[in-house]
Parts: structure tokens; sequence; C-alpha cells
């Protein structure tokens, strides 16, 4: 198996809605394993900290605001001002630390077989509206980057999660010491254990 780690963090959103268990209980339900969790309110600081500054992570985020316009047929520079991609990830990124400063959030490390792919998968679309049923953000939100940029806001979309090995690494080391990761086994562990062994 191709054991990863991975870094997730459950918004304020989400801790606010009561939603937490409900999020964690898929991702262990999926034979994930809980590596480490702790409730923070972080500074903005902290928050800015987080989100990377480099202009081809900026450029990345304005361009899903701007395909989502783009899908929905809705005149971006018109509505924000700018049709930048660059720009306008600098924007959504100060929203984002204001939204994620603004209230407790909880911080995890998850392990598991292609992780940080299955993690991305089970959370689905980054804009709630359009992601998959079935999906964390598509069963538990319905929010649209065209709501959020209309009122100036972060989009409400429950839960970060890593999206490379480069940010899964950055990103658990920011949030944790090594010393707070636990390793044990999992009864997901001991079955395909058991399951491996039948068959050899």
């Amino acid at each position: 198996m191709a054991i990863q780690r991975s870094f997730v963090m459950l918004k304020p959103e989400a801790v606010r809605r009561q939603l937490v268990g409900e999020i964690v209980g898929r991702l262990e339900k999926a034979g994930l394993k809980l590596m480490a969790m702790k409730m923070v309110t972080p500074t903005a600081e902290k928050v800015k900290g987080f989100y990377p500054t480099d202009d081809d992570w900026l450029t990345r985020v304005g361009g899903k605001t701007i395909k989502g316009y783009e899908k929905l047929g809705i005149d971006l520079e018109k509505e924000m001002g700018t049709k930048d991609p660059l720009q306008l990830g600098k924007t959504i990124k100060s929203w984002l630390v204001k939204y994620i400063s603004s209230g407790p959030v909880v911080a995890m490390v998850w392990e598991g077989n292609r992780a940080r792919e299955l993690i991305r998968k089970m959370v689905g679309n980054t804009e709630p509206f359009s992601a998959e049923t079935g999906t964390v953000r598509g069963d538990l939100s319905f929010d649209s980057f065209e709501n959020a940029n209309r009122e100036f806001r972060s989009l409400f979309n429950l839960i970060h999660a890593s999206e490379t090995e480069d940010e899964a690494s950055h990103e658990i080391a920011y949030w944790f010491t090594e010393s707070e990761l636990q390793g044990y086994k999992t009864g997901t562990d001991l079955v395909w254990d058991e399951l491996k062994k039948s068959v050899k």
C-alpha cells in the first residue's frame, strides 16, 4: 500500500454546525487512521502563515473562481472588478484569513492508503454547490462562489484537505509536532493483515 499522511482542518462553519462527529466518522469508515486532533481558535497571523503566499497558489485559487463564474455565465469582472486570477487569489486569501480566524477549528492528521487522494475525493469540489452528492461538501453544504463573492467573504465549504505531498508535509508540521502524532493499529489494519495472510 502507498501509505500517506494528510492534514485536514474542519473550518468554523463545521464546528458551529456541530458536524465534527459526522465528518470524522466518514473518514474513519473509509479506513483512514486518525493520528492527531486538536481544537484551536487561530489568530489571523497564524492563518496567514498557514496558507501559501506564492503566486502559483494564489493564481490557482483565483482560477477556481473564474471557472465557477464561467460555468454560471456570470460576468466576473463586473462582480469582482477584475478577471486577473492572481488578484482574485489575493482577495480570496484575505477573506480566508478572516473566516478561519473567526472561531474554533479542528486540526487533524490522517493516515492511510493514498490518504491525500482519498480524502480529496471524499471532500468533493471546492464549491459546495458544484460538489457531488455523497461527498462531505455535496451532502452538508450548499454555498457557491457567486454568493460568497457578492457578500465579500470566504466560501463556506466546511473543510480543508491537503492537495499535494509538499502541502501535507508543510501543513502537518505547521499545526503539530512529531511527538503529537500517534501511531497505533486500528481494527481495519488488523482485518487487512488477516486478509493478506489468508490469500498467501
